[in-house]
C-alpha cells in the first residue's frame, strides 16, 4: 500500500425528510446564499423547504448553474455574495452546483485573478480562506457532496479544481429528494459512481486490500441496485443504496493508498467540453476502449475485477478479461446508454479535435503511470467509434 494522508471533515445527514436539521447546522446571525441550477429546485419545492428551514436568516438565491457550470456565471454568483455580505452558502442540487458553490466559495477571497483556481489541476489550489457551505443532494453521482474537488468550464475545457478548504461542512442526502430526477439523470449518476470506482480501482495492485475490497463492494452495489433504482422510481431501499454508493465512490476513502488513473474523465470532459454529452455518458464511451488498449498496463487489476465483481472462473486470462469489458458495457447498455462515438454523431475530425485540446492542456502524459499519451488517446477513440 501507498502512502497517504486522508482528511475529511464532511457531515453527512443521511435518510428521509430530516431537512428542518438544517437549523441546527448554520450560525443563526448567518447570511445565507441559496445556489442551485435549473427550475426543478424551485417547483418542486426544494427550494422552499430550505428557506423554511433556515427560519430568519437573511437568504437570498442565486440560481442558473448550468451542468458543467460556466465560469462566467460563477463569477456573477460571486459579485452578487459580496455585495450581500454573505457568508454561508447552500448548494441544492448535483455535482454542478456542488462543484460551482466550492468556485465561489473560494473566488469571494481569492486575492489573485479568479481564473488562477483553475489553473493547478490536482494540485491545491493556494487559497488561504472560503466561504464555508453545506449541500442538499437532489442528484447523486458525483460525490462532490463529500470531498474538496470540482470542475468548472472555462474557455470551452472542463477544468479540475482542489482545496481543503472546499469540503463541504455537511451534506444532506435524503432519497425523497431524487424522486423527480428524469430517468437518463438517474443512469448518468449510475455509471457516473461506477467508473468513479473503475478509476481508483484498475491500475495495479499495491496490496491495499481493505480499498480494493471497499471498492468491489460499491461496484457491486452499484450493479445490484443501479437498474433497479432506474426502472422503479418507487423503490426507496434500492435508491439509498445507490446514494450511498455514489458519496462512498469519490469520498476519498477508496483512493486512499493507492494508484489512480483518470484518463477515462479526461478525455470524457473533452467530449462533454466540445459535444455537450452529458458527463456520465462520455464515461461510457471511453471506458471500454481504454481498458481494451491497457490489458497489459492493468491485466493483474482486470483479472481480479472479472473474478470479484463480475464472478467469472471460466476460460483464459484473456478471455476473463474480455468478458468482464463486455459485462461493463452491457450494464451500460441496461441502462439505455449508448456507448459509440457514432452514437452521438462523432467522427474523425472529431477524434482530431479532442486529442488537439489535450495537447493545448498539457494532458500527454495521461493514467496511473503517466505513460499514456495522444497517440494512446487516439488509438482510443478510434476503438470507440
Amino acid at each position: 500500500m501507498l502512502d497517504f494522508n486522508y482528511y475529511n471533515p464532511t457531515e453527512i445527514i443521511f435518510g428521509e425528510n430530516r431537512l428542518e436539521e438544517l437549523n441546527e447546522k448554520i450560525e443563526n446571525s448567518s447570511r445565507v446564499m441559496i445556489t442551485y441550477g435549473g427550475a426543478s429546485a424551485k417547483k418542486y419545492g426544494t427550494v422552499d423547504k430550505v428557506k423554511k428551514a433556515l427560519g430568519e436568516r437573511k437568504v437570498i438565491e442565486f440560481s442558473g448553474i448550468e451542468a458543467n457550470p460556466k465560469f462566467e456565471t460563477l463569477m456573477e454568483a460571486v459579485k452578487l455574495a459580496k455585495k450581500e455580505d454573505i457568508d454561508f452558502i447552500v448548494a441544492i442540487g448535483g455535482g454542478s452546483v456542488m462543484d460551482g458553490t466550492k468556485f465561489i466559495s473560494l473566488a469571494m477571497h481569492y486575492d489573485k485573478e479568479p481564473q488562477d483556481i483553475l489553473a493547478h489541476g490536482f494540485e491545491h489550489v493556494p487559497a488561504v480562506k472560503a466561504t464555508p457551505f453545506g449541500c442538499v443532494v437532489t442528484l447523486p453521482a458525483t460525490g462532490s457532496e463529500m470531498n474538496p474537488a470540482a470542475v468548472i468550464t472555462l474557455g470551452g475545457h472542463k477544468l479540475p479544481m482542489m482545496s481543503p478548504l472546499v469540503f463541504p461542512k455537511f451534506s444532506f442526502l435524503d432519497p425523497l429528494l431524487t424522486k423527480t430526477l428524469p430517468k437518463e439523470q438517474i443512469a448518468n449518476g449510475v455509471v457516473d459512481a461506477f467508473i468513479h470506482v473503475i478509476e481508483q480501482y484498475l491500475t495495479y495492485p499495491v496490496d491495499a486490500r481493505v480499498q480494493d475490497r471497499a471498492a468491489e463492494g460499491v461496484l457491486q452495489t452499484l450493479l445490484e441496485v443501479g437498474e433497479k433504482t432506474y426502472n422503479d422510481n418507487d423503490d426507496l431501499n434500492a435508491r439509498k443504496n445507490f446514494m450511498w454508493a455514489a458519496t462512498s465512490a469519490l469520498n476519498g476513502s477508496l483512493g486512499a493508498g493507492v494508484p489512480q488513473d483518470w484518463t477515462t474523465h479526461m478525455i470524457g470532459h473533452e467530449l462533454t467540453a466540445q459535444y455537450g454529452i452529458a458527463h456520465g455518458r462520455t464515461l461510457t464511451i471511453v471506458l471500454p476502449s481504454l481498458l481494451r488498449e491497457r490489458k497489459e498496463k492493468k491485466r493483474e487489476k482486470l483479472l481480479q475485477y472479472a473474478q470479484r465483481v463480475w464472478k467469472i472462473t471460466d476460460g483464459s486470462d484473456d478471455e476473463k478479461i474480455e468478458k468482464a469489458i463486455q459485462k461493463t458495457e452491457s450494464f451500460f447498455n441496461s441502462l439505455d446508454i449508448k456507448t459509440k462515438l457514432s452514437d452521438y454523431g462523432i467522427d474523425d475530425n472529431g477524434i482530431d479535435s479532442i486529442v488537439s485540446n489535450l495537447e493545448k492542456l498539457g494532458m500527454t502524459a495521461l493514467s496511473e503511470t503517466e505513460d499514456l499519451g495522444l497517440d494512446t488517446v487516439r488509438k482510443i477513440l478510434i476503438a470507440a467509434k
